[in-house]
C-alpha cells in the first residue's frame, strides 16, 4: 500500500475527486493548507497600499492506494490537477506499512 499525498490549488479539488473516483479510489481526505513553493507568494494591492502575501491558499489530499495502482493514482491526479501555471503543486508518495478498518477489523488491502 501508497499513500499518495498531494498539494494543489483549491479549485481543483473536486476535478481531482472525480479523476480517483474513475480510477476506483474510495476515500480521500483533504485539508485546507497555506504554503509557497517556489513561486513564494506575490503582492496584491488593497485599498491602495502594497502588501505580501506570503502563502499561498491550497489543498492538501492524501488518500492510500493499492501499490498496483499507485502509478495510474499519481498520473491522474496530476493530469486533472494540472493548469499549466506555477503554483499548480506538488505530489508525494510514501509506503504505508498496515492500515486497518475501525468498524470491522478489516486488515491490509481490505481495510482501504
Amino acid at each position: 500500500m501508497k499513500m499518495v499525498m498531494a498539494v494543489i490549488k483549491p479549485h481543483k479539488l473536486d476535478q481531482v475527486r472525480e479523476a480517483l473516483t474513475g480510477l476506483g479510489v474510495e476515500g480521500m481526505t483533504a485539508t485546507e493548507v497555506k504554503g509557497y513553493g517556489r513561486q513564494k507568494g506575490h503582492t496584491e494591492i488593497y485599498r491602495g497600499a502594497e502588501y505580501t502575501v506570503n502563502f499561498l491558499p491550497k489543498v492538501r489530499i492524501e488518500v492510500v492506494v493499492a501499490g498496483s495502482l499507485i502509478d495510474q493514482a499519481v498520473e491522474v491526479i496530476q493530469e486533472a490537477a494540472k493548469t499549466g501555471k506555477i503554483g499548480d503543486g506538488k505530489i508525494f508518495v510514501y509506503d504505508v506499512s498496515s492500515a486497518v478498518r475501525i468498524r470491522t477489523g478489516e486488515t491490509g488491502d481490505e481495510a482501504l
